[in-house]
C-alpha cells in the first residue's frame, strides 16, 4: 500500500510517494511534468543491471524516447567531470529544454543528476527514484545537489527540487548489507534532532530491520521523510532550522574529506560524527552520559563505527574550516540539548572542537 506525503513548498510543492512497488507510480509522475521531450536517465553501475530496464520500460509507457547514461558507482566518482559528462551524453542525444531527467541510484546518483538537471539548458526538471536508504531518507528529499570537491564535500552544487521522489521498498532487496546499516545511521539521526520516539523504535526493532523486514523499515523511512518535508517546507534553503539536519555532519564531513571519501561510507562517516557531537554536547553540559551512551549503543547494535583509533585530529580540524556551513570563519555546530531535540551554537572554540574529535580516538 503506496503513501504519498507532499513537500509544501506553493508552485514548487512535489509528492513523495513510499511504498512497495511505487515504482508504478513514474509513468504517472513523468505525465504530471509535462515535460514532452527526451527523458535522459542517470544510474550507476551497480544499480542499472538491476532495475534500469524496468524504469526505461516505464518511462517508454508515455511514449517519450530514453537515453540512459550509466556512471560508475562510488562517492570518488562524485567529481564536476561527472557533470560535464553526462550533459555530454544527453547534449549528444538531442536531449533540450522540453527534456526531463531521472535519477535512478543512491545519493551520489540522485545529488548528481539533481546537479546536472539543474545546470543542463540552465535549468530542467528531475524525478528521485532513491534505492538505498540513506538516499529514501535524506538525499533525495530537500533538492540539495552537488558534488565533492578533494577540499570539502558537497561544495559545488546547487538548490533543485525535484518533481516527484519515488520510494519503492523493493528496491532495498538487493541491496548490500553494509549499505543498509550505513543509511540508517541518517533514521537514526531524525530521531535523535526531531522524534524522541523514532529513536525508540530504532532502538527497539534493529533486529528486524537488519533482517531486511520492508514494513519495519518502512516505518523510519516514512518518518525521516516526515520530518525532513517538515523542515524543508520552512526553511528551504538553510538559513535556519534546516541546518539541525547537519547533526554529525560538520565532524562526519572532514572525517570523509581526510579519507578521501575511500575508508568509510557516509552513513558511517556520519556516525562517527554524531559521537563526536554528543560528545561536544556532553562538554557542553547540554546532555548527561546517558544520553552519550545511548546513541552510542543504538549505533553499535546496527553495526556502525563509534570509534576511530586512528583519527587525525588535526587533519580534520582543517578539513572542518572548508566546510560549506563556514559563515564569515564561523562554524555552525548542531548539539543535542535531549533526545529528540537539538540546538544550534556558534561559540564552540577549537579547543572544544579537538576534544569532541579526541573522544573518538
Amino acid at each position: 500500500m503506496a503513501m504519498q506525503l507532499d513537500v509544501a513548498l506553493g508552485e514548487r510543492a512535489y509528492p513523495i510517494y513510499i511504498g512497495e512497488g511505487t515504482l508504478e507510480r513514474l509513468t504517472d509522475a513523468i505525465n504530471a511534468v509535462g515535460q514532452k521531450g527526451t527523458i535522459g536517465l542517470v544510474t550507476d553501475s551497480n544499480v542499472g543491471s538491476l532495475y534500469a530496464e524496468q524504469v526505461e520500460a516505464h518511462i517508454t509507457a508515455t511514449g517519450r524516447k530514453c537515453i540512459t547514461h550509466a556512471m560508475p558507482a562510488g562517492e570518488a566518482n562524485k567529481r564536476l567531470a561527472r557533470i560535464e559528462e553526462i550533459c555530454g551524453t544527453f547534449l549528444d542525444a538531442g536531449l533540450d529544454r522540453s527534456s526531463l531527467l531521472i535519477a535512478l541510484g543512491g545519493g551520489v546518483v540522485g545529488d548528481i543528476t539533481g546537479f546536472a538537471a539543474s545546470v543542463f539548458m540552465r535549468g530542467i526538471p528531475v524525478i528521485q527514484i532513491p534505492t538505498t536508504i540513506v538516499a529514501q531518507v535524506d538525499s533525495s528529499v530537500g533538492g540539495k545537489t552537488g558534488v565533492n570537491h578533494p577540499l570539502s564535500k558537497n561544495s559545488i552544487g546547487a538548490f533543485h527540487q525535484p518533481q516527484a521522489v519515488i520510494i519503492d521498498m523493493t528496491l532495498l532487496k538487493t541491496l548490500p548489507e553494509r549499505e543498509l546499516k550505513a543509511g540508517l545511521a541518517e533514521a537514526i539521526k531524525h530521531g535523535i534532532i526531531a522524534d524522541a520516539k523514532l529513536f525508540d523504535y530504532m532502538v527497539d526493532n534493529a533486529a528486524k530491520i537488519l533482517d531486511y523486514d520492508l514494513a519495519a523499515i518502512t516505518v523510519p523511512v516514512q518518518r525521516s521523510c516526515e520530518i525532513k518535508a517538515a523542515i524543508v517546507a520552512e526553511d528551504e534553503k538553510e538559513h535556519g532550522v534546516r541546518a539541525n539536519l547537519n547533526y554529525g555532519h560538520t565532524f562526519g564531513h572532514a572525517i570523509e574529506a581526510v579519507t578521501e571519501y575511500k575508508v568509510y561510507l557516509h552513513g558511517e562517516a556520519i556516525a562517527l560524527g554524531m559521537c563526536a557531537a554528543a560528545a561536544l554536547s556532553l562538554e557542553l553540559r547540554l546532555v548527561d552520559q546517558t544520553f552519550v551512551d545511548q546513541q552510542k549503543a543504538c549505533f553499535e547494535a546496527y553495526g556502525l563505527p563509534t570509534r576511530w583509533p586512528d583519527l587525525p585530529v588535526d587533519a580534520c580540524m582543517m578539513a572542518m574550516q572548508k566546510d560549506k556551513k563556514v559563515r564569515a570563519g564561523t562554524l555552525k555546530f548542531i548539539v543535542a540539548d535531549r533526545m529528540g531535540h537539538v540546538v544550534q551554537r556558534t561559540d564552540i572554540t577549537e579547543a572544544q572542537a579537538r576534544a569532541a574529535l579526541e573522544a573518538i580516538r
